[in-house]
């Protein structure tokens, strides 16, 4: 047995008395469109991050999770393209989902976290560990779900936010909602830019053709047909245009230039034990890439996606569900490199959920693909809770999940295969978790197997996919939070830490990129109308497959902020904060720094 499998095993057996990941903020009773994210995720680990904590953090979606969760990004510079890395696995295994529906690009596998605001959702959930079985592509190291809720109560709300900062950086947001027993409706509207022109530290250099901007307008309407039968309508457009800025070595005259819209219709029905939602949705994302901003030269690509998925619930009795999913997925995919091509999948879903007793709940579900695009393995995901007691509780979990070829590696002209098998990985992760009161302490452990790993390897004087890699993965995810009122005062603390190793099997190496610890923290104050907010990010040293610059050492950045609320029904909010606090010279991409100390006014208006 290898050194790597003892550790599992030791971590597994020895943590009896720990705990699990995150999962401490409760899914509210809210009418969603991934509603498997509630009711078939007992026995995974969950994190929620409500509105009000979105509202602390930066627009972007790599601010908000590098600062709230264990997942590492990669940030090609401020704004800039950002990878993450959940559990040491790829970007293209980490799968975003938009109100149920898989958004990974078509084209690369993957979502640039630079690309998502996150104030035009009212929350995002972190969910580790595999959820193929459920979400399709992409969801091995773990999914990220970008949910938009609506309420069939009287309300009728609108909230404003604007931020200006260095660097001649914009952030503003406008969101109405208007609802009552029959109808509800919300839109958001974001906008974010940057000269993003800041000083590298310690040099005489500045970040040169980094300026971006995007646009983002997102419609959610509901209606209430009668008491069983609802419509559902979800849209998103957004629209960027971003210089890629250069590195320390070279300079840079490209851009970028992002067009992509999400159409979602879904009819819910209820009727004696049965549910059943019928969705249809159309995706379109298309770039166009320019070598030289200057030049009207370009190369661009174009993915349209339909899916068709009808989702059946029966309910046996109080304690036994089960669920099954038919889908049909058709994508066309054009572009300067990839030619003209479609690929047709469609699947059969199956699960089942048992509450045994009141203490213990039992998960089992099965997905199988139909195309000719790829060879489709089974998938399935079991699972376990047992609720020791008021305050202790235990999940175990054990997955395989798969992330299929995208139309770059297939058909990417004179380098895509054609004949590519989807990567796999076989996962178990144990969890366990104590909550008190003000307090709770929470641990997870877990161990990946991926195969087939697709790897780009040059051929000559071209690069060209392959299924010749295999990865270990293995760790420990660690949470913590306490909170406490007293009087007027109000302090809330958490913090989370990861340990991860992920090598390549053949030579025992950490991959690129994969930092063996991340720790992050935030700490909040409150005293009647002012807010006070401190926020801290440790990165460890991270290797790179340069052989100069072989690695991008630790670091460490701190925020400040501090807000003061005037009025009651109609409120606004003036916030002012220091990002950087400490003036911390560091880099998450080797040669291509992030900005120094830096200062950010912002104004929050609900009325």
């Amino acid at each position: 047995m290898t050194a790597k499998k003892l550790y599992l095993f030791s971590v597994l057996f020895l943590c009896q008395m720990i705990f699990a990941q995150q999962d401490s903020i409760a899914l509210k009773e809210v009418v969603v469109s991934d509603s498997h994210l509630k009711n078939f995720t007992s026995t995974k680990s969950i994190q929620v991050l409500n509105d009000s904590v979105i509202g602390k953090n930066k627009a972007s979606l790599t601010s908000l999770l590098n600062y709230n969760s264990v997942i590492y990004f990669k940030e090609n510079g401020l704004g800039m393209v950002s990878s993450p890395s959940f559990r040491g696995t790829t970007a293209q295994q980490t799968a975003v989902i938009w109100n149920g529906i898989n958004i990974n690009s078509q084209l690369n596998g993957q979502t640039d976290f630079n690309t998502i605001s996150t104030r035009d959702f009212n929350s995002v959930t972190v969910q580790a560990g595999g959820g193929s079985t459920i979400y399709g592509s992409s969801a091995i190291g773990g999914s990220v779900h970008l949910n938009n809720e609506l309420h069939f109560k009287e309300d009728f709300s609108n909230d404003l936010y604007l931020n200006y900062g260095s660097f001649n950086t914009f952030n503003g947001n406008y969101r109405l909602s208007v609802s009552n027993r029959k109808v509800s409706a919300q839109v958001n509207v974001s906008r974010n830019s940057s000269d993003n022109d800041y000083d590298y530290p310690n040099t005489n250099q500045k970040n040169e053709n980094g300026q971006f901007y995007n646009t983002s307008l997102n419609v959610d309407f509901g209606y209430q047909l009668n008491r069983s039968n609802f419509l559902k309508f979800y849209s998103q457009f957004f629209e960027s245009e971003r210089h890629f800025s250069g590195t320390l070595a070279a300079p840079s005259k490209s851009k970028y230039q992002d067009l992509n819209s999400r159409n979602l219709l879904e009819w819910d029905s209820f009727f004696n034990n049965f549910g059943s939602k019928l969705k249809v949705a159309f995706l379109d994302e298309s770039y166009k890439y320019f070598e030289n901003a200057a030049v009207e030269d370009f190369e661009t690509a174009q993915a349209q996606t339909f899916i068709a998925k009808y989702d059946l619930n029966y309910k046996l009795n109080a304690t036994t569900d089960f669920n099954a999913i038919v889908d049909f997925t058709r994508t066309k995919g054009t572009g300067t490199q990839i030619g003209s091509n479609y690929r047709n999948i469609g699947s059969v879903v199956l699960m089942a959920k048992k509450n045994i007793f009141d203490d213990f709940t039992f998960e089992l579900s099965f997905r199988k693909e139909i195309t000719e695009s790829y060879e489709s393995p089974l998938l399935y995901t079991f699972g376990m809770k047992y609720d020791v007691s008021k305050i202790y509780n235990l999940k175990l979990n054990a997955s395989r999940s798969f992330r299929i070829p995208t139309f770059n590696d297939m058909y990417w002209q004179g380098s895509g295969v054609t004949d590519l098998k989807p990567e796999l990985a076989d996962q178990i992760e144990l969890g366990q978790e104590i909550k008190l009161q003000d307090f709770s302490f929470l641990l997870t452990v877990y161990y990946i197997d991926i195969q087939n790993l697709l790897l780009w390897t040059p051929t000559g004087n071209l690069w060209s996919p392959e299924n010749i890699g295999n990865v270990t993965n293995y760790g420990s995810e660690v949470f913590v939070n306490w909170k406490k009122k007293f009087r007027a005062n109000h302090f809330n603390l958490n913090a989370s830490y990861a340990y991860t190793v992920s090598e390549d099997d053949e030579t025992g190496v950490q991959l690129f990129y994969v930092p063996y610890h991340k720790l992050n923290g935030n700490a909040a104050y409150s005293y009647k109308r002012i807010t006070a907010t401190y926020q801290f990010l440790f990165n460890g040293a991270v290797f790179t497959p340069s052989q100069k610059y072989h690695v991008v050492r630790e670091y460490s950045v701190s925020n400040l902020g501090i807000d003061y609320t005037l009025g009651t029904k109609n409120t606004c909010q003036i916030g002012f904060q220091v990002l950087n606090l400490w003036d911390e010279n560091y880099q998450s991409v080797s040669l291509r720094p992030m900005p120094g100390r830096n200062y950010a006014l912002n104004l929050t208006f609900k009325f």
